[in-house]
Order: C-alpha cells, then sequence, then structure tokens
C-alpha cells in the first residue's frame, strides 16, 4: 500500500520585535433549551446552567509571527467543528489555520458537539459554538496591544489521585465483550480489594501570564492535569473547575488593575487517567460545586503566588510546527464482532455485562472506520516555553515524557486539542486493561502514545533549533 507522507507545517523562528498580546472571551452558554449533557453513557438533559460556558482567546504576536489559542468549556470537540472555526478565523484575522491550537477543557457538564443524534436544540447550540470560537480568535486579534509575557511553574500535588488500581483478582468485574482480562480497574470502590495504583501523577501547574506594557495584567493561562471534578447542580450546565477558576482569577486579579476586558483560562494538561477521587480517604460529603470551589481556589491560590513571582519580558519568539500523522485505528476481532451482534439482538440486558451494548455498537463503529487516521500534532514556542498538542485524554506518562525530553526549558501538553480520538494509553498500560484501553474507549493502536511522543520531540526539537 502506498501512503502519502504526512502532512509537515514548519513555521521558521524569526527575529522577535515588541511583543503584542490580545485576550477575548466568548460566552458558549447555551442559549435554546433541553440540551444533553455529554460525557456519560446516559442520556441526561440540562434545561438551564448553573455557571456560564465560554470559549477564551489567546493571541501572540512577535512582530513577525501570529499564534491563537482557545481553551473552550466543552467535554471535547471533533475536528470537523475546529476546522471550520479555524478557517473561518484565519479569513477573519490572517493569522494561519496552522498557527492555531484549540483544546476542550473535558468538562463533563457541557453539551454534544457531534452532530449525530443531536436535536434541533443542539444543533443550534453547536452553530452558536463554531460562531463564538471565531469570534474568541478574531476579537483577541483585534485586541492585540504591546505587553509583556512570563510563565512560572510550581508543583500541585494535593488534589491528584491515578484512578486506575490493581485489584483483587476475584474482585475484577468482566469487560463489556464478556472478558475477565483487565488487570487494573478505573475508580474501584474504597473496599479490601484495593492494592496499588497502576500510574502516578503529574502536578506540575503551569502558570503563563500577560501584563500589558504598563503593568497591569492582560491575561492568564495555566495548564493543570486534572480531569473534570464534577458534582454540579443537576440537570445543569456547567464549566466545572476550569470555569470557576477562571472566574476566581478575573476577580482577584481586578485588585491588581486588571480590566473587566481580561481573561484567565485553564486548559487540560494530561489527565487520562488522573482525577480527584480520593481512593485511600473518602471526602466527606459535599455540596453541588463545593469541591469544584475547593480546588479551584487552591490552584488560584498558587496561580497569585506564580504571577507574583513571574519574571516578564516584553521580547518572546514565537514558532509554531504542525503534523498530521497517520496512526492506525483498533479494530474488533471476528469473535469481538460476532459477540457484539449478539449483545446487540439481546433484549435482556441483564443477562449481559454492563455496558455491553455501548460498546458493542463501538465495535461495529470501528470496524467500518478506514484504517488509518490522520491525527493532527501541534507544537508552539513562545521564548523557550514549549506547548504539545494531543488529540486525545493523554496518560500522565507521557507528559510526563514529553516535559523530561522536551528542549525548551518548560514544556506542557493539552490534551483534547483539535480533534477528539478517545483515550491515549501506553503500550504497557495497554497490557494491564481497564477502561481506558477498552475498544471504543481507546480507538488507536497500541504503540500510538510512543509514536505521538516521539514525533512532537522531533518537532520541538527542530523549533529549539
Amino acid at each position: 500500500m502506498i501512503r502519502l507522507l504526512p502532512l509537515l507545517l514548519l513555521i521558521p523562528l524569526a527575529c522577535a520585535a515588541e511583543f503584542r498580546g490580545g485576550v477575548y472571551a466568548a460566552d458558549i452558554t447555551p442559549q435554546k433549551w433541553p440540551v444533553r449533557l455529554i460525557g456519560g453513557f446516559d442520556r441526561i438533559y440540562a434545561d438551564r446552567a448553573s455557571d456560564p460556558l465560554h470559549a477564551r482567546a489567546f493571541v501572540f504576536d512577535d512582530g513577525s509571527r501570529k499564534t491563537a489559542i482557545v481553551v473552550i468549556d466543552s467535554c471535547y470537540l471533533p475536528r470537523p467543528l475546529y476546522d471550520r472555526a479555524k478557517a473561518r478565523a484565519s479569513k477573519a484575522t490572517g493569522i494561519p489555520t496552522s498557527h492555531m491550537l484549540m483544546a476542550a477543557t473535558h468538562s463533563h457538564s457541557a453539551p454534544p458537539s457531534k452532530p449525530e443524534g443531536a436535536s434541533v436544540e443542539e444543533l443550534a447550540y453547536q452553530k452558536l459554538l463554531e460562531d463564538r470560537m471565531v469570534e474568541a480568535v478574531t476579537e483577541a486579534h483585534r485586541r492585540r496591544e504591546p505587553a509583556l509575557i512570563g510563565w512560572t511553574v510550581h508543583e500541585e500535588p494535593e488534589e491528584l489521585h491515578n484512578r486506575r488500581w490493581f485489584v483483587k483478582p476475584e474482585s475484577m468485574p468482566l469487560n463489556p465483550f464478556g472478558e475477565r482480562t483487565d488487570q487494573v480497574r478505573m475508580n474501584p470502590p474504597r473496599d479490601g480489594n484495593l492494592i496499588r495504583p497502576a500510574g502516578g501523577t503529574d502536578p506540575g501547574f503551569t502558570v503563563v501570564s500577560i501584563k500589558t506594557k504598563a503593568g497591569k495584567p492582560l491575561g492568564l493561562l495555566a495548564n493543570y492535569s486534572l480531569h473534570y471534578v464534577g458534582n454540579t447542580p443537576r440537570l445543569t450546565v456547567s464549566a466545572d473547575y476550569f470555569g470557576e477558576f477562571a472566574r476566581l482569577m478575573k476577580e482577584r486579579l481586578a485588585a491588581e488593575g486588571a480590566s473587566p476586558a481580561f481573561v484567565a483560562a485553564l486548559s487540560n494538561g494530561t489527565s487520562g487517567d488522573v482525577n480527584n477521587i480520593n481512593f485511600h480517604n473518602a471526602d466527606p460529603r459535599r455540596e453541588p460545586m463545593e469541591k469544584i470551589r475547593i480546588v479551584a481556589g487552591k490552584l488560584a491560590d498558587s496561580a497569585m503566588k506564580a504571577y507574583r513571582e513571574t519574571k516578564y519580558s516584553g521580547v518572546a519568539r514565537i514558532g509554531m510546527e504542525e503534523r498530521e500523522l497517520p496512526l492506525r485505528y483498533r479494530k474488533p476481532t471476528a469473535a469481538q464482532l460476532e459477540r457484539a451482534q449478539q449483545y446487540l439482538a439481546e433484549p435482556d440486558e441483564k443477562k449481559l455485562p454492563a455496558r455491553a451494548k455501548a460498546y458493542a455498537e463501538r465495535a461495529i463503529e470501528l470496524s467500518k472506520a478506514p484504517e488509518f487516521a490522520d491525527v493532527l500534532l501541534q507544537t508552539m514556542r513562545i521564548g523557550d516555553l514549549g506547548i504539545a498538542a494531543i488529540p486525545c485524554e493523554v496518560f500522565t506518562e507521557t507528559g510526563l515524557a514529553i516535559k523530561a525530553k522536551s528542549p525548551l526549558r518548560t514544556t506542557f501538553t493539552m490534551e483534547l486539542a483539535n480533534g477528539h480520538y478517545g483515550y491515549l494509553p501506553t503500550p504497557e498500560q495497554h497490557e494491564l486493561g481497564g477502561y481506558e484501553t477498552w475498544l471504543g474507549t481507546n480507538r488507536l493502536e497500541k504503540e500510538a502514545s510512543r509514536k505521538i511522543t516521539a514525533a512532537l520531540l522531533e518537532m520541538f526539537g527542530r523549533l529549539a533549533r
């Protein structure tokens, strides 16, 4: 079989002039109700918002190159939606689409972003979402002004817990395909069957701060490797702790002279196997939004310290590279496909493993998928800060490897960026099984994490030179 070489766009670094930055937050809260809440297996509908959702944009300009980052309060977005929004924003601003990084936060209390199965209200929301993403980039670009930029990393481990656990074999349930092959369990009950976590966490909390030339807060972009927190008010849309962090930072930096146009955003790092559940000691029962406020408050405290510690510069060279990496889609075996068809034909779900029908549908869908997915990867450089973008829910191990091996002094990864291809376990984690490795939860070949890491490090190498 002949394969075309992957698309490779290398934007060379230019001599930096005065740095300019622009920010803007577009409201993407639904206007028509009800809408489904994405992120779970059950069809749950929201009829109101407990807090607003936003698409928060940052435009960076070194005098020769311009780039844009947009952080979107959504569970995930499909690549076609990103591509349409980028094309429209590029036409409005002149920023090439290859210079735009857009990523979802992974709130599980947001509406669906795919047209499949969408209601009239949800289709209207997806149009609103695309329009407001374009608006965010366009306005951030228009509002560029001479600025100062800097970044700091703090260690914030307290709220992070690996959610994949080795458990006693007799307590391991069947997977949705009727197999008892898993060695680890996602979010196991706190009982006498827990042995140890199957992975670690990444406590690095990176804060990128932008000030006006007069020293007033202009924007703040943070990155933390933690899944959504949840426990939002029932039947409501919410931006989860990502939105609460943004609200708190705007409130706190108002005391430092930030204008009402100030924008803060919290992007999701590599949290595919990390959440906020303490499996050793249970948290006390919390009211809706209470834990969200606790986590966001701790990060806001840390971000304020970072804001004051950061050394700022009015010059920062910008570079960006984009590449499509062809990766194979996973396919069900003949036996799995036959079993999937049998499960879908069974009228009594009580006779089947948990979630069997949902995963049967996913297996059949993957059997019809093309051989390869063209996975869009990006690396960005702002001075000696590196940002990687991966369109998956990335395991901590991969994020830590990219940080450790990047040639740029400070590096972080945004997951669920520019598309969505499911979870991205390492090959070693694939061998352990568990929810994140199941066919349908994970859709890319088992070596995908290694190939993606190698490609990103190669791209960073070129940017660093």
